[in-house]
C-alpha cells in the first residue's frame, strides 16, 4: 500500500533530522549513552517518578500538560522510562524511532508543549538520573546525556513545530487552546455520550483526517488546575461543529475514575464551555486508496472507525470495508443504529459484531453477530482480504491479540496500524 503522503513525509523528515542531530555526539558519548542502558533497564521508572516529583513540584503550571490519573498510577513514568531505554538502544540509529517521534510529537502538539518546556524537561531528567545513580553519573556520563538529551529535544522541537505551521497554515487552524461551547450532548450508549462542539467565536472550522484527535482541556475543581485529555473526532469534517464521543470511566482496581471524562458527563450541561486543541494525529486513514479497509475496535475504540467508516462510504460506493467490534452488551454497545443506516446504504460494508455476554433483548443477527470475544479465525474469510489495509483502536491487549492474529492469518504488519492514547508501558 502506499501510505498516507503527509504521514510518510513526516516520518521521513523525522529520520533525516534524528540522524543530522545524533551526528553532533561524538562516539565516545554514544558509547557512554549505550553502557547505562543496564542502569537504566534497572532503576529508569525510579528516575522518571523522582523527576515528574520534583519537576511538578517546582513548576506547577506543568500540571496543565500532565494528566495526573497517568502519574497516580505509574503509567506516565513507565512510559517515559521505557522511551529513555529506547532511545539509549538507538543512539547509532535514532532513526528507527521515527514511528514513536511522530505518534509523541502529535501528542505534544495537542497539549501545546512548546520549546521552552524542553529546557524544564532536560534539567529535571538529569537532575533525576543523577540523584538515583548516584556516583556513577561520573563528569563524562553527565556530559554524554546531556548532550544524547539535547539532540533528541531537537529533534521533537523541530517537528512539532513544523505542525504548529501546517496548523496555523489550515484555514481555520490554530494553535494553543481555543474556546467551544457544548451544543449538544447524545447519548449513544450507557457509557458513551458523543460531545458536539462549536467555536465560540462562530469562526471557520478547519478540515481533518478521519483517525485524528483533538485534546479536550477542563478545569477540574478536586486538583485546582486544568486537565487534558485526547479523544478521537467521531464524525466526518464538517464546517458545524467537531464531534467526540466520550466514555465514562468509572474507577477500577488501582485506576482512578476518569476525571475528565466523569467532568463531561456530569458536570458539563449544554451550553458549557471547553478548550479544544487542533486536530492532530497521525493514524489516519488513506483516503487515497481504493482497496479493501477492515476497521476493527474494542469498546470506545469504535470513535476513530466511524470516521473512518463514514469517510469510505462517503467517497466511494464500491470501496469493500469491513467493521469489526467488541463490546460486552447490547447495553453498551455505541453507534449501532448509525451502523445499520451506513449498511443500509451500502451494500459493500459488511460487520462482524461481538458480545462478550449477551443479555436479555439483546438479537442476534440485529445487535450483534457473534458471543465472546474477537476471533479472527471465526471470520477468516470476512477480513482476510487480498490488498486490505487494516486500522485497529482500543485497549492494548485487545490492539495486540487482533494484530497477531491477523498476522497468522498472512496480513503483511505495514499493512496493521493501529492507534495508541494515554502514556502506554512497554
Amino acid at each position: 500500500m502506499l501510505k498516507n503522503v503527509l504521514r510518510r513525509g513526516a516520518l521521513r523528515l523525522v529520520r533525516q533530522r534524528a540522524s543530522y542531530a545524533t551526528s553532533a555526539l561524538t562516539p565516545q558519548q554514544k558509547q557512554i549513552v549505550k553502557a547505562t542502558i543496564p542502569a537504566l533497564e534497572q532503576h529508569g521508572v525510579t528516575i522518571t517518578t523522582l523527576f515528574y516529583k520534583e519537576m511538578l513540584e517546582r513548576h506547577p503550571e506543568l500540571n496543565n500538560i500532565f494528566n495526573s490519573s497517568h502519574q497516580a498510577t505509574g503509567v506516565q513514568p513507565a512510559a517515559l522510562a521505557h522511551a529513555v531505554w529506547a532511545y539509549a538502544s538507538n543512539i547509532d540509529h535514532p532513526e528507527a524511532l521515527a514511528t514513536a517521534v511522530s505518534r509523541i510529537g502529535h501528542k505534544h502538539a495537542s497539549l501545546g508543549v512548546r520549546s521552552e518546556h524542553y529546557p524544564i524537561v532536560g534539567e529535571h531528567l538529569l537532575r533525576a538520573i543523577k540523584k538515583v545513580l548516584g556516583d556513577a553519573v561520573t563528569p563524562p556520563v553527565a556530559d554524554a546525556w546531556t548532550a544524547a538529551y539535547q539532540q533528541l529535544a531537537d529533534i521533537f522541537i523541530s517537528f512539532e513545530d513544523d505542525l504548529y505551521k501546517q496548523a496555523t497554515q489550515t484555514p481555520g487552524g490554530w494553535t494553543g487552546w481555543r474556546k467551544f461551547v457544548i451544543a449538544d450532548k447524545v447519548h449513544e450508549s450507557e457509557e458513551i455520550i458523543s460531545f458536539q462542539l462549536v467555536p465560540q467565536d462562530n469562526g471557520r472550522l478547519p478540515t481533518y483526517k478521519p483517525g485524528q484527535f483533538v485534546s479536550v482541556r477542563c478545569f477540574v475543581p478536586e486538583l485546582g488546575v486544568y486537565q487534558p485529555r485526547q479523544y478521537s473526532l467521531s464524525d466526518i469534517p464538517n464546517q458545524r461543529y467537531f464531534q467526540i464521543s466520550v466514555k465514562k470511566e468509572f474507577a477500577s482496581g488501582a485506576r482512578p475514575a476518569g476525571r475528565i471524562s466523569n467532568v463531561l458527563h456530569e458536570s458539563l450541561p449544554k451550553g458549557s464551555e471547553v478548550e479544544i486543541s487542533m486536530p492532530f494525529g497521525d493514524f489516519v486513514l488513506d483516503t487515497n486508496a481504493t482497496t479493501p479497509v477492515v476497521l476493527m475496535s474494542g469498546g470506545v475504540g469504535l470513535t476513530p472507525m466511524m470516521s473512518m467508516l463514514k469517510t469510505v462510504t462517503n467517497n466511494s460506493k464500491s470501496r469493500p470495508a469491513v467493521f469489526v467490534h467488541a463490546v460486552r452488551n447490547g447495553r453498551v454497545h455505541a453507534m449501532k443504529e448509525t451502523l445499520a443506516n451506513i449498511m443500509t446504504d451500502n451494500p459493500q460494508v459488511k460487520r462482524a459484531i461481538f458480545y462478550e455476554q449477551v443479555e436479555e433483548g439483546d438479537k442476534q443477527g440485529v445487535d450483534y453477530d457473534y458471543v465472546g470475544r474477537v476471533d479472527v479465525s471465526k471470520i477468516k474469510d470476512l477480513v482476510f482480504l487480498p490488498d486490505a489495509d487494516y486500522y485497529i483502536c482500543g485497549p492494548s491487549p485487545f490492539m495486540k491479540a487482533q494484530s497477531e492474529a491477523l498476522e497468522t492469518l498472512g496480513v503483511r504488519p505495514d499493512r496493521i496500524h493501529m492507534e495508541v492514547f494515554g502514556s502506554p508501558t512497554p
